[in-house]
Parts: structure tokens; sequence; C-alpha cells
């Protein structure tokens, strides 16, 4: 199943790497990304197409990470989830609307989406909880069609300045 993503700055895929190398018994994740929504099966240029017409005229727009959170007991495989919440009232609404255009996953997405970072899950990922982060802010200027197959980016859609 395809997925649009927002790829993670660089200095935010390090601070996971790390907060993830202090658990023990936890599975880090290996790559980072942020999931907006999944997309489901097709071609992935089509399916580039269909967000990029849903989302004309939308531009980049500032996230900001804060805090270390936890899933206690997540819809699907092993808990608990640490992840970096992610803040962005765009990012919300370009969910909201890509949930219009693909059936959102139930429990997952709609009301149910949270826009995170995950650093690592089961074990002891929930001895993070208590960490500070700081506040980091970045600018979203793009998104990408991930592909489950190949673990990547396989289209990118760009958000006009």
């Amino acid at each position: 199943m395809y997925s649009c993503n927002v790829t993670v700055p660089p200095d935010l895929s390090r601070l996971a790497r790390g907060l993830a190398s202090d658990c023990f018994e936890a599975t880090p994740r290996d790559r980072h990304s942020l999931l907006v929504k999944r997309l489901g099966d097709g071609r992935p240029s089509a399916l580039a197409r269909r967000v990029r017409g849903a989302l004309a005229g939308v531009g980049p727009f500032e996230a900001r990470l804060s805090t270390i959170e936890l899933f206690r007991d997540p819809p699907v495989g092993p808990g608990p989830v640490a992840y970096l919440r992610v803040d962005s009232p765009r990012l919300l609404e370009i969910h909201r609307t890509l949930c219009e255009l693909f059936d959102p996953v139930e429990g997952l997405e709609g009301e149910g989406y949270v826009p995170h970072v995950t650093i690592a899950r089961g074990g002891d990922a929930g001895r993070l909880a208590d960490r500070s982060v700081g506040s980091r802010t970045w600018t979203i200027d793009s998104l990408s069609v991930w592909s489950p197959k190949y673990d990547e980016a396989v289209e990118r859609i760009a958000l006009p300045v």
C-alpha cells in the first residue's frame, strides 16, 4: 500500500536514532518519515497526480516537534510506540483533505490520526516518554509517494511557493 509522506529533516532523524539507542529491548525505526495518509494501491504516478490535484494551491508550511509521546496500545503491532509528536495545523488539514480522496484506515487515520515520527516500538520504548527534546521547527515544502516494495519515495509532490 502506497502512502503520502513527509521527509524528515536529517537532524530530526539523528535525534530519533539517538533516543532509540537508549532502549535495550525496543525495536528502533531504521528510516524516519512522517506518514500523512495511506493512499492504497495503484500506479504511483496516478496516485501522485490525485494528491497534487487535491492540494493545488497549498504552499510550504511549518511543522513543530516538541514532545515525546507514547501509543501505549497501538492498533497494529507491538506497543508501546515511542514517537516524536509533530504539531502542524496545515498538516492536519492536508490529512483531512486526503481522507476525502482516499478512504481512511480505521483506527489509524481520520479522527485517530496523530502526526508523528516513530522512534521505537515494543519492549522498553516507554522509557523515552519523560525525555525532553526541546522545540524544533522546520518547513515542509514537499510530500512524496512512498513505496513499501522499494522502501523509498517514488514520486515527489512539490508545494509551490
